[in-house]
């Protein structure tokens, strides 16, 4: 099929990386849109870079066009300098696969994974000349239709959407398609779709609702707008992990990305259960891939990419149960191969080190400590799992291995936090340096010191863990935070080798504010991109005081979605929909919390979290320990 840029060579001149914008990458899919029924573009609302290194859109773009009826294409959100280009010469936004604009698509899916793109949709939308909100929409404009993590609190944004689907993307869409299909050919109008499209499992279609709320402004309920709307909306899991679609032949990008490597992922949930984690809740139950499918996989893969480099993905993959058998394959083929193998999310013990030591080159490599909170007592409130024992004990192994580079991710902010936990970062990252000088002999340490790079984040609620109930700090709360933590470090005998690093705090409030948010954020989310918010999960690009006036504009106080610690019994903007996580067990962990109490992991003794609803995963591993 001949295709036409969408851009001439000048304007492609006088941006940044022009092959963002071009397509026709390898592996790319190319259709004859005479043969087939629905066209739809999927779309990462971020820099291209950042989007062509999600998996999610890799999966399902390949599923998609593995039927012949459905053509799926590609859209990032455009950086500034054509953001610009585009709205001063009237350009549309286009698809990358046929360059063809965006508005004649039948949809447009958003992956939604994290808040601070929300202004970078409504930049889609408008770009796309399409509606910001769906009830104006026509029939002719595209059904715009929304996924990923921030889906299972769509309120803030539900008036941009058509629809949310919410869970994993391989069990409905086929009939979500069939239904749109069948729609169309009926001469339904597009409210019989959404209509129909509502009594699909997973379907959430916001116009089919209105929120209630108290006069204190908290959410009173929901009223149906439809009467055969769903009360609740439970999420879409795929339980057979090993038999669903998996992309063979990925996209690969012309130019380097975020993840420039084949992505393996190996299983999907975590049974850590971290109370902080919003991942390690929604994406329960565990579910393994097959050992022998994940190694066919791996080598279909690196042959149709090219890549030097394959990582594994997982929320914990220390937690993969055939781990070992698994790396032993890949170190075997990838060696020989000059294949590189990436182990992210490892937890740091014997075992991972000794797995480590097979596939890096120490000499390059830095490990990677998630201790979370500066004290065990805080640790424990967390759930983390970890304790200074253990830490010191993988640093120490670490060492031994020929490691001098250690990161350590810590937050502040989290719930019942002291200023004695806050001096514990500095005290733990002092006793790990420690561990190097009583460790690796004076003779051999080839730079002369360890170098420890802490860094902290600042701790936000957000829906579906038990820490939903909890207040969060304010900016100058925050930053109090962060000084007291480097005034801890610089107290430390081994301060020389600690560098700290912290977070964006005024970033870290608005995200609070837009996790636990409502519909009437919409507004305002609106009134920031109208002054010029795009990008915001980009420093150079944040501009605080835009969102600061629009809040005032929309006369919406902030701090009521970030700052007060929620009653027991009010009801959340996202309560309508099941994870598979009740709100029960969240709240007995939020008391478990409080009282510091640790819960075990998912292997070791079930907490009756709701999950075993799916019927399979870990939950049925161990029947007698359940």
């Amino acid at each position: 099929m001949r295709r036409k840029l969408a851009l001439s060579d000048e304007i492609l001149m006088q941006v940044e990386k022009p092959a963002r914008y071009i397509g026709n990458e390898v592996n790319s899919i190319m259709k004859d849109k005479t043969k087939t029924d629905i066209r739809f573009c999927m779309c990462f609302p971020d820099v291209y870079e950042i989007g062509m290194s999600h998996l999610g859109i890799q999966i399902l773009y390949s599923m998609f066009n593995s039927w012949e009826d459905v053509w799926c294409e590609r859209v990032y959100s455009p950086w500034t300098d054509l953001d610009r280009i585009m709205r001063k010469k009237q350009i549309p936004l286009f698809a990358l696969e046929s360059q063809e604009p965006v508005k004649i698509m039948d949809f447009l899916g958003i992956t939604i994974q994290y808040e601070m793109c929300y202004t970078n949709i409504l930049q889609i939308l408008e770009l796309s000349q399409i509606p910001l909100y769906a009830k104006e929409r026509t029939q002719n404009d595209p059904i715009v239709i929304g996924g990923g993590p921030c889906s299972y609190n769509p309120e803030p944004i539900a008036e941009f959407f058509d629809l949310f689907y919410i869970g994993e993307g391989e069990t409905q869409y086929r009939s979500l398609l069939d239904t749109y299909r069948q729609n169309k050919a009926a001469g339904g109008s597009r409210q019989d779709f959404l209509y129909a499209a509502s009594q699909i499992p997973g379907i959430y279609v916001p116009s089919l609702y209105e929120e209630e709320y108290h006069a204190d402004g908290t959410v009173k309920g929901r009223k149906k707008l439809y009467d055969r709307a769903p009360d609740t909306i439970l999420k879409e899991v795929e339980m057979e992990v090993s038999d669903t679609f998996y992309p063979l032949a990925p996209v690969v990008p012309f130019i380097q990305v975020t993840q420039d490597r084949v992505v393996l992922e190996i299983q999907r949930g975590c049974i850590r259960g971290c109370r902080f984690c919003q991942a390690g809740q929604i994406y329960r139950p565990v579910r393994e891939r097959d050992v022998n499918v994940l190694k066919q996989y791996a080598l279909e893969m690196i042959k149709n990419t090219g890549y030097d480099e394959i990582s594994l993905s997982s929320l914990s993959s220390s937690d993969y149960s055939r781990l070992d058998e698994l790396l032993d394959f890949l170190i075997e083929e990838c060696s020989h191969k000059k294949i590189n193998i990436s182990l992210p999310s490892l937890r740091i013990d014997a075992f991972s080190l000794d797995v480590m030591s097979k596939v890096q080159d120490v000499k390059k490599s830095s490990l990677t400590f998630a201790p979370e909170a500066g004290s065990q007592k805080l640790r424990d409130i967390i759930n983390k799992g970890l304790t200074e024992e253990s830490i010191l004990e993988g640093a120490a192994l670490a060492f031994a291995g020929g490691w001098t580079r250690v990161k350590l991710y810590f937050m502040l902010g989290l719930p019942m936090e002291t200023e004695e936990d806050i001096r514990g970062i500095g005290d733990l990252s002092n006793k790990i340096a420690a561990v190097f000088f009583d460790t690796v002999p004076k003779d051999q340490r080839t730079n002369g010191r360890v170098q420890i790079v802490t860094s902290t984040s600042f701790f936000i609620p957000k829906p579906f863990t038990p820490f939903q109930w909890a207040g969060m700090c304010t900016k100058e709360e925050f930053i109090e935070k962060a000084y007291q933590t480097k005034k801890g470090i610089m107290e430390q005998l081994n301060q020389k080798s600690i560098k700290y690093n912290w977070h964006e705090a005024d970033l870290s409030v608005l995200e609070g504010v837009l996790a636990r948010g409502d519909r009437k954020l919409a507004k305002v989310i609106e009134e920031a991109y109208r002054q010029g918010a795009m990008f915001d999960a980009w420093s150079e690009c944040f501009q605080n005081e835009v969102w600061l006036a629009s809040f005032k504009k929309c006369n919406i106080d902030p701090e009521f979605y970030t700052s007060r610690e929620r009653r027991e019994d009010e009801i959340f903007p996202w309560d309508f929909i099941n994870c598979g996580v009740t709100k029960e067990f969240l709240l007995r962990e939020w008391k478990k919390a409080m009282e510091g109490c640790v819960s075990p992991n998912c292997r070791s003794k079930c907490q009756g979290c709701g999950a075993r609803q799916f019927g399979g995963g870990v939950c049925f591993e161990y029947e007698d320990q359940n």
